[in-house]
């Protein structure tokens, strides 16, 4: 699966957008799941990739010791700035990094963590291969990814609702990106065929996702994505429209006021040899 520029992009109004409806929507409770498992390995170098506006960042200045050093990465300066501006409980380093090609020295951090990026990796075995090589021996890969767009019932009813409302034409990145990358015996053998040593572990965490409203949950998913650099490619008014017709859906099949919906996704850690 491979994604484009467009897949890419959190530019623009994105990045806030993003921080304001998508961060509380569904990613602050893998967040907190992740950096807890990151914590239990008690690291004293730890390395994110594609950390976005900064949640995962967050809770693991909270969670680990002062004297644990965290780096934060993302390819998108635009999302890191964002991260800036919300800040962190205690000192972190940002930089701006594609995963992919990793600045930094082979065997440089004990934890490499990534919430909920792979999917957007275009050579995911060049990206996993860069963090086999910064981690050092016996060093921890821990990352998540989402399963299948059903697991996710926002995220899904909302998929229908624009294939619906372009049926010639159905927008395909919310499942050929975000939900596109969950098939355990893929990601397994991508890692192992990086280095990293056999077992990779694997769990499936199911939460529940509450929206402020049908409304809040539209906007989080056609505005705070990449989805919405599709949709405003078709047209200067598309992006209204489809955010009033993901609203509907969601109100159609959720309810009014407080919505809740269930996520599902993937945890994967690999170890490096020792």
């Amino acid at each position: 699966m491979n994604t484009s520029s467009g897949d890419r992009a959190f530019v623009g109004p994105i990045p806030q957008v993003y921080e304001q409806y998508l961060v509380p929507l569904i990613f602050e409770p893998y967040a907190r799941d992740l950096a807890d498992r990151v914590a239990s390995l008690a690291p004293t170098a730890v390395l994110e990739i594609a950390a976005g506006t900064g949640v995962v960042t967050r809770q693991l200045a909270v969670k680990l010791p002062a004297a644990a050093s965290v780096v934060s990465t993302d390819l998108n300066q635009a999302m890191l700035d964002h991260a800036l501006t919300v800040g962190t409980k205690r000192a972190v380093t940002w930089k701006q990094a594609d995963a992919m090609n990793l600045p930094f020295p082979d065997g440089a951090f004990d934890v490499v963590v990534c919430q909920f990026g792979v999917m957007f990796f275009p050579d995911k075995a060049k990206a996993f291969a860069e963090a086999n090589r910064v981690l050092r021996p016996g060093g921890a890969f821990l990352f998540n990814v989402w399963d299948r767009i059903e697991e996710s019932e926002f995220a899904d009813c909302i998929n229908q609702a624009m294939a619906r409302q372009f049926p010639n034409n159905p927008s395909q990145f919310m499942v050929r990106v975000p939900h596109g990358y969950y098939d355990r015996a893929a990601i397994v053998q991508a890692l192992l065929e990086a280095g990293f040593a056999d077992p990779i572990l694997f769990e499936t965490v199911a939460m529940q996702s509450r929206g402020e409203s049908p409304r809040s949950v539209a906007i989080a998913f056609c505005q705070g994505t990449p989805l919405r650099n599709e949709l405003e490619g078709r047209g200067a008014t598309i992006l209204d429209k489809a955010t009033d017709v993901a609203a509907a859906a969601i109100q159609k099949r959720f309810g009014d006021g407080q919505v809740s919906g269930k996520i599902q996704a993937h945890v994967v850690c690999a170890t490096k040899k020792a």
